[in-house]
């Protein structure tokens, strides 16, 4: 009964989705946690004076964010792949 319910609500709403949820997302939670990666990084490895540490870490960092970025961006793993073929066409 109560599933029937929310299922009749949700048909309903037209605009009714997940893009809230991903705007969210990425305006508030993905820029906190590069701070706090930051403010770890800095902690741990600046005060030590562990310099190449930090920067053996960051290549992580850096990494991730081009993970993150293909995952939110449309189309841009088809972008990357014609680009990638087209350095090795003649």
């Amino acid at each position: 009964m109560m599933a029937t319910a929310l299922i009749t609500l949700a048909q309903g709403q037209p605009g009714l989705g997940t893009g809230g949820v991903r705007e969210w997302i990425l305006n508030n939670l993905v820029p906190l946690l590069l701070l706090v990666v930051a403010l770890l990084l800095l902690w741990l490895g600046g005060g030590k004076g562990d310099n190449a540490g930090v920067m053996r870490r960051l290549g992580g960092v850096v990494v991730a964010l081009a993970i993150i970025g293909l995952a939110v961006t449309t189309s841009a793993g088809q972008d990357i792949g014609e680009w990638i073929a087209s350095l090795f066409r003649a």
